[in-house]
């Protein structure tokens, strides 16, 4: 079974963790990096591919739905799915993610295993 290369960028250890053990209980093998700013999402996109993005909106150097028009050639590039993942999504936020083909949008309680598991199936090759 491939192996899904994942990229979480949160800020939160919090949220970070509860990510983490809904990530950790799918069946599909996962290999998980994070970062924890728009900065260190640039770094490990530059050296790294990924095929899921778990995108918080509000980071410590910017805007998630900001960050979108940047990864629009990495997205194209390397089939990138974006998720956002915001504790208060705004119409701005939405409006902003439609506009660049954002694969969902869900608030920190809807990163359910079933959640996962639906975009994982959908992530299979």
């Amino acid at each position: 079974m491939p192996v899904l290369r994942c990229l979480m960028v949160e800020d939160s250890e919090t949220d970070r963790m509860m990510m983490e053990r809904v990530l950790e209980k799918q069946p599909v093998p996962i290999l998980l990096r994070v970062a924890r700013t728009l900065g260190e999402a640039r770094r490990r996109i530059g050296n790294e591919d990924f095929s899921l993005m778990f995108l918080d909106n509000t980071l410590p150097d910017g805007l998630g739905a900001d960050f979108l028009p940047e990864l629009s050639s990495y997205r194209r590039r390397n089939r990138l799915s974006v998720i956002i993942v915001s504790d208060w999504p705004s119409p701005f936020v939405y409006a902003k993610a439609r506009a660049q083909d954002v694969c969902a949008i869900w608030r920190k309680q809807d990163f359910t295993p079933d959640a996962v598991s639906r975009v994982l199936r959908e992530q299979a090759p």
